[in-house]
């Protein structure tokens, strides 16, 4: 159940940050408004899983996930430019995501 938690919480910080992109310097009202909903969801969820995870781990996959997801999510839906030193950097974000848990 903590990984679907999380999971969640996840979704709801990449959609937030998302917003945050459409918010444009707060000047939007309804994107701006999620900003601060989803966020709030996205910390909620955070703060139930470290009922049961290490603050170290729980805090590590949910930062990091986030900035891969929104990292390929720039990439694809807002033509961000992609290289080769970002798509490295990506695949050690997850394989440092995957040591935190794995080897824990």
């Amino acid at each position: 159940m903590k990984w679907w938690i999380l999971a969640l919480g996840i979704v709801f910080e990449v959609l937030g940050t998302i917003c945050m992109k459409y918010a444009e310097g707060f000047t939007k009202l309804i994107p701006s408004i999620f900003v601060f909903v989803f966020y709030g969801i996205s910390l909620a969820a955070l703060v139930f899983v470290l009922e049961k995870m290490q603050v170290s781990i729980a805090y590590a996959i949910w930062a990091s996930a986030g900035i891969v997801l929104i990292a390929i999510l720039g990439i694809v839906f807002f033509h961000e430019t992609i290289s080769t030193i970002k798509i490295v950097s990506l695949v050690l974000i997850i394989l440092g995501i995957l040591g935190l848990e794995l080897f824990d």
